[in-house]
């Protein structure tokens, strides 16, 4: 009897676009599908196929070929060919963990529609593993997952079989396929392959298998075509070797019969970055900053905004754009795809990218202006008023403080009331005058040009304005009005910004901040680093022989406020190298400009901060470092998916990494979703940023390092500083990427907040308040361009609308994740998080909702709620309300 038994694995892994565009992968995908189908057909000991668990490939191949929808459905139920449970393979450590969790329900529906959805959470490429994971496929009856990249050898302990958590105790059973995805690939029964490649592998991989006699090799690669002969090479490797029984199969296979005999009792926990085995390309999430910035705006409107208000406008009788979601989804899942989000791609792919994108936040757009403008005129016919402006709310929870709109009036001078006739206060942050231009119109005698009144355009502050709990409240804007005090600009320090919770002063030019509750100034606490970059797409790499060059003296200082906002501007000017050469050379020829802006709103307990820069320079990463007064950290925090997580800023691997032949440098540079800082118990400092995806807090100077973004102009470069050995990606050509070298304007937004304490809560509090959820709508008639479909004719198919709507609203430290129509009816679904170490209590109260029941994440299984529901440390609910009639 043989003593170890071989589960040879046939697949493709199929980058969706990559150095070559989607166009190309989407040729391939129909000619080798419509090759693999003749061979299972033909072939009845091929058992079976994985095609890279993305149900993408059936959308594109059933474009092309749709007459072959039934035959390619037979293949699947059949469990011959393995699609699914991914629609695209996501980067899980790059978006936003709502997008993971519908790529995983568009991917399973579409799989299961076809016959079968691949119960394994195959993950062969990604760059590192998000810590929820296991929770995300245990939720989508997924019972298994198979992963490469991520894991120190020492956390195997001696087997390759393990399971892996969750934060919130979830849990699957794994396999590490330690030689990646493709050991097979060749597969042959050649004497000289076998002796030279095949055996030795096989044996690495029984030495790390203590507990089965069971080994896995994937046997496939990027883009392969099906290997016609692996069944006729699996019996001659059966002949020759006497050691190993070979047995063609599938991912599902090996994982049901290895886990029913084997014992694997260890466990690993966390998100999975080590670099040891495969590389991670750490800093990839500052590669083209472009699109990580753009991505995070269109999630945060698709997520954020369109669902949640058309979620409750649904119930009013406006119609879901579920069509229009579907779409953005798809486009969002492509943008996702591991390489794509990562930026690491030729420039006509990352082109395209970007296309996608704006195309995303146009579609959201455009469904979310016409929503409001809908919901507004309903309102304003109900009141019988037509000058108001409507604020939607869009969190599980009531709303009081500052809020920005943008009004048109006719007037220079205006008052803002609420509906019972109570001044509101507000500041205006700008104004501007817009000229009313021609209109034309058609008399007897023909078109006549006719001037239009001009108008003005202002940028609002409200302040202390109460809204509901998902919903809305209605304001009206009254011209000419002069009852509000706080229009015209306050006189101020010309050196110093303050609100109640901090004030940020420029003093022997550089910037100090004042944290008034901490009693505490931290002195020189932002300035900007400059280095080379010597690396590529995938990898930073420093420069031999390079030395930062930090920013030392101000520019320029201007202040300006009012009585609910203040505003610091300054400017940075580093003299930098223009690119590499110079650099070696030693020479600096160019001005790198930084613009920073300060906002302090009143009550806030954070700082908003934008940076604008103009690059002209190739080959550099820029930083900006914030000092956070925590001498010595040993570890920073950043949160992933429901809650944070802690990380080391020395990494133990770190002075051994060459020695043990790790793949890449060991770098404590991590990813974060919103979230970074760093905590010493008695004070926390942290940001919450919109795009900006790399940190690195740094142990000596207690400094948080935020990566605004990297300049390279080169796809994949051989022996990098940090990454030994062969370059990324494609390694026998040289792809040039001059788009990547981001010589264009960019903007950065955070938020800084130094406190105190360590409150979990007041960290996701910070990310709900910061990014605000709020949206809003003026019924005017000056101008129809601010919101793009303003100057067409709409139906209206809602004749009234309360003045003010509040749809539900959840008591208790829970936080909003999404709000959404149910995949398979007309009920909805809610999704909330609880960051904390404790089990919370959510209470949901709405008069508009007939039933609510719990139920998973793929929406199947339901179980009916009655009072208060539990959510789990660090977990999530998700909810399913079902509505009464006639909301």
């Amino acid at each position: 009897m043989k003593q170890k038994k071989v589960y040879v694995v046939p697949h493709s892994h199929w980058d969706r676009e990559w150095y070559f565009t989607i166009e190309d992968s989407n040729l391939l995908l129909v000619e080798n599908m419509d090759r693999l189908m003749d061979v299972m057909e033909n072939d009845p000991e091929y058992t079976g196929y994985v095609f890279d668990a993305q149900s993408s490939i059936i959308d594109e191949y059933l474009k092309v070929r749709p007459e072959e929808k039934e035959r390619l459905s037979r293949l699947i139920t059949a469990k011959r060919i393995f699609v699914g449970p991914w629609y695209t393979q996501a980067d899980s450590l790059l978006v936003n963990r709502e997008s993971l969790i519908r790529n995983l329900m568009y991917g399973t529906r579409i799989a299961e529609k076809m016959g079968h959805s691949m119960n394994v959470g195959y993950l062969p490429d990604i760059f590192g593993q998000n810590t929820y994971l296991p929770s995300m496929f245990k939720e989508f009856d997924i019972d298994y997952s198979v992963l490469q990249r991520g894991i120190y050898t020492d956390q195997l302990n001696g087997d390759l079989n393990f399971t892996w958590k969750s934060p919130d105790g979830e849990s699957v059973k794994a396999n590490n396929i330690y030689f990646g995805y493709g050991p097979g690939k060749f597969l042959s029964d050649d004497p000289q392959y076998m002796e030279e490649r095949l055996l030795p592998i096989l044996e690495k991989i029984a030495d790390m298998n203590t507990s089965t006699d069971n080994l896995l090799l994937p046997a496939g690669g990027d883009q392969v075509l099906v290997r016609e002969h692996f069944p006729e090479t699996v019996k001659k490797l059966n002949e020759k070797d006497e050691k190993h029984e070979y047995v063609l199969s599938d991912y599902e296979t090996f994982m049901k019969d290895t886990w029913e005999k084997g014992d694997f009792e260890n466990v690993i926990e966390g998100e999975l970055i080590a670099t040891q085995k495969s590389r991670i390309h750490n800093t990839i999430r500052s590669q083209r900053y472009d699109i990580k910035k753009l991505n995070d705006m269109a999630e945060e409107k698709v997520i954020c905004e369109l669902e949640p208000l058309a979620s409750f406008a649904s119930t009013l009788g406006f119609k879901y754009p579920g069509k229009w979601l579907d779409e953005m989804w798809k486009m969002l899942f492509d943008v996702h795809a591991h390489d794509s989000i990562g930026g690491c791609n030729s420039d006509d792919t990352n082109q395209e990218i970007v296309n996608r994108l704006t195309k995303v936040i146009r579609m959201a757009d455009g469904c979310l202006n016409l929503l409001k403008k809908q919901m507004t005129e309903a309102v304003s016919r109900k009141l019988g008023k037509d000058s108001i402006f409507v604020l939607f709310h869009l969190l599980p929870k009531s709303f009081e403080g500052t809020q920005k709109v943008v009004l048109f009036t006719k007037e220079k001078e205006f008052g803002i009331r609420d509906l019972k006739g109570a001044a509101v206060k507000f500041d205006v942050l700008n104004q501007e005058y817009i000229s009313g231009g021609k209109t034309i119109v058609v008399t007897a005698d023909g078109e006549k040009e006719v001037d239009a009144p001009g108008y003005y355009r202002n940028e609002v502050l409200l302040r202390d304005v109460k809204l509901p709990a998902m919903g809305y409240e209605t304001f009206e804007v009254v011209e000419g009005a002069s009852e509000n005090e706080a229009v015209n600009p306050k006189t101020l320090n010309n050196r110093l910004i303050e609100n109640e919770n901090f004030a940020i002063f420029e003093e022997n030019s550089q910037i100090h901040l004042t944290v008034k509750s901490l009693e505490k100034t931290i002195k020189d606490f932002i300035k900007f680093e400059n280095v080379a970059d010597a690396g590529d797409s995938y990898d930073f790499s420093p420069l031999e022989g390079d030395s930062a060059i930090y920013s030392k003296t101000l520019e320029s200082v201007y202040v300006e406020g009012s009585s609910g906002t203040e505003f610091m501007e300054v400017v940075h000017v580093l003299q930098v190298p223009g690119d590499l050469e110079e650099r070696k050379e030693g020479q600096a020829t160019t001005s790198l400009a930084i613009v920073t802006r300060f906002e302090l709103l009143s009550g806030e307990d954070f700082i908003r901060v934008t940076h604008d820069i103009e690059n002209e320079v190739k080959d550099h990463r820029v930083r900006v470092l914030l000092q956070t007064s925590v001498e010595a950290p040993e570890h920073s925090f950043g949160d992933q998916g429901f809650s944070i997580i802690q990380r080391p800023t020395v990494n133990p691997y770190m002075p051994t990494w060459k020695e043990e032949k790790f793949a890449e440098a060991p770098v404590p540079i991590y990813p974060l979703e919103n979230i970074a800082g760093v905590t010493n118990g008695e004070l926390t400092a942290a940001v919450v940023t919109k795009g900006i995806k790399e940190y690195e807090l740094i142990n000596e100077t207690g400094e948080l390092a935020l990566t605004l973004f990297r300049s390279v102009g080169l796809l994949g470069r051989d022996n990098l500083a940090w990454r030994p050995g062969r370059a990324s990606g494609i390694n026998n050509k040289v792809v040039t990427t001059p788009d990547a070298q981001m010589q264009t304007k960019m903007t950065f937004e955070y938020c800084i907040h130094v406190g105190e304490g360590n409150d979990i809560n007041q960290l996701f509090k910070l990310v709900d308040d910061y990014r605000g959820h709020s949206v809003s709508y003026q019924k005017q008639s000056l101008n129809t361009f601010e919101e793009r479909l303003d100057r067409f004719e709409i139906p209206y198919p809602v004749d009234a609308l309360p003045a003010r709507f509040s749809f539900l609203e959840a008591a208790g430290e829970v936080y909003f994740c999404s709000m959404k129509k149910a995949h398979d009816d007309n009920s909805v679904i809610l999704r909330l998080f609880n960051p904390t170490d404790g089990e919370q209590t959510v209470n949901i109260s709405s008069e508009h909702i007939q039933s609510i029941a719990q139920t998973k994440l793929n929406e199947k299984i339901v179980v009916d709620v009655k009072g208060d529901v539990l959510v789990r440390p660090k977990g999530y609910v998700t909810l399913k309300l079902v509505m009464k009639e006639n909301v």
